[in-house]
């Protein structure tokens, strides 16, 4: 098992938990260029709300192409009743998925919304669900130079530009704007309250590893927070996954050995290698430790309450003579297959539309992760630049650039940084979640504040602490 650069990095994203939804008023209504198509509704996870699309340039940053535009996707709540003109506008960074995901399992943005008069708006990243340069993800995602306007300062500008203009159409140019978003999101939402301070007055960022970048943290802090999450259910559970790995690499190397394992793991086309399932295991075991809830959910996939506890259950309770690699799919099979409803498994699968975030983090999201012999249930690794600069060249035909980020937006001495330059600002961390070895966990000022949950996975943030 080869951890990234391989998959090169799980996906970031907001796991804000499900809420009750409030009692449903009718929309604003957004005149003039936002209203693509007028009247179109819809709703997921209880929540009801307009869609609606913004003609946006596709790069904001230079003059020498002409006017390329695309259109972004946004939603627009229609719980809560907005106080009109001048009301609080609640803003969602989207991030590497579908907005309409994240808008079904972002509660806290919708309870909220309410309490404060605001307007809800989730707003589409651009190379995902529906917001795609150049009419289409096949041409959008066709090469290096199609790609290259994926990047999270376009992303950003997006939603400034976005804001702006929506504002101005509504007659509220004086609105407050918080953001919201978790992980990646948050991310998106920390670093847009610093760039664009004069656009929106705050920002909750969940979940936002904005200090995953260098040597900033160690590197091992990811994978030694999931293996910590399983030796905490069962120590026995621990010790078979952190043995799977080598039995895994014999078999695959062994006569019919990769038939065999695509039988064991019911997998719908015969592996060529044992990195695909290497893959799929890995991502199976970080999932889980960012969705490890005590209540069902569904926001990844449908899941039991305490999934990793019931992950490890099925691993520890096999019969005497089962094999270590049919406890692993046993326990996976809580991940992938709760319902019972799949027949077989596709490793090439990706329902959420995450793809692009493989460009993103051959650019300039470099995360450094490495596991290490002791702590970590996974194989250790040690995260080697060059070999992951040369996937990147074999895969998009370019080069990371690993320090960018810190440049644009910081990350090193990021207290004093953020004491003297930032304000308003919500960093939300459950300790259970992996992400959080690289969030901001203590106090920096009296406007720039963590709130940690050290027994959860997701935080879930009590909305009275909202500016």
């Amino acid at each position: 098992m080869h951890p990234p650069p391989r998959r090169l990095l799980l996906p970031l994203f907001l796991c804000l938990l499900p809420a009750v939804a409030w009692a449903l008023l009718p929309p604003p209504r957004f005149p003039g260029p936002h209203a693509r198509r007028a009247g179109v509704r819809d709703g997921v996870g209880g929540y009801e709300f307009d869609t609606r699309y913004f003609r946006q340039r596709l790069d904001h940053f230079s003059f020498s192409g002409g006017e390329e535009s695309f259109q972004q996707r946004y939603l627009v709540g229609r719980a809560g009743g907005w106080a009109g003109p001048g009301g609080p506008i609640f803003f969602y960074c989207g991030n590497e998925g579908d907005i309409a995901w994240f808008a079904a399992n972002s509660g806290l943005v919708w309870e909220a919304a309410p309490r404060f008069a605001a307007l809800v708006v989730f707003a589409e990243h651009r190379y995902y669900g529906e917001s795609m340069p150049f009419g289409s993800k096949e041409k959008a995602y066709n090469n290096s130079r199609s790609l290259a306007y994926l990047t999270a300062e376009q992303a950003i500008a997006d939603y400034a530009v976005l804001l702006t203009d929506l504002k101005r159409n509504l007659s509220s140019e004086s609105s407050p704007v918080v953001l919201f978003g978790g992980s990646y999101g948050g991310m998106l939402a920390a670093w847009m309250r610093l760039k664009y301070p004069h656009i929106a007055v705050g920002a909750l960022a969940s979940s936002a590893p904005i200090l995953q970048f260098e040597d900033i943290v160690p590197q091992t802090i990811f994978y030694d927070i999931v293996s910590n999450d399983f030796k905490r259910e069962s120590l026995s559970c621990f010790q078979t996954i952190k043995d799977s790995w080598k039995e895994l690499d014999e078999q695959g190397n062994g006569q019919d050995g990769l038939l065999k394992l695509s039988k064991t793991f019911h997998l719908c086309q015969t592996l060529k290698t044992t990195g695909g399932l290497s893959d799929w295991l890995n991502s199976a075991y970080g999932f889980l430790a960012m969705v490890d809830y005590p209540m069902s959910s569904d926001f990844l996939m449908p899941l039991p309450s305490n999934p990793i506890k019931e992950v490890c259950r099925n691993i520890d309770k096999q019969l005497d003579g089962t094999s270590t690699l049919e406890r692993i799919y046993a326990g996976v099979n809580i991940y992938y297959n709760y319902t019972g409803t799949v027949d077989c498994f596709d490793l090439d699968d990706d329902p959420h539309g995450m793809g692009g975030w493989q460009w993103q983090a051959c650019t300039e999201m470099v995360m450094p992760m490495s596991s290490s012999e002791s702590l970590s249930m996974f194989p250790p690794y040690e995260f080697d630049y060059a070999s992951y600069a040369d996937d990147c060249v074999k895969s998009f035909g370019v080069r990371p650039s690993p320090r960018w980020i810190t440049t644009e937006f910081g990350g090193h001495n990021i207290s004093a940084v953020l004491e003297k330059f930032g304000s308003n600002i919500i960093f939300f961390n459950g300790l259970l979640d992996p992400w959080s070895g690289g969030g901001v966990l203590k106090n920096i000022s009296g406007s720039v504040v963590a709130i940690v949950a050290p027994l959860g996975s997701v935080p879930l943030v009590q909305t009275d602490a909202v500016f």
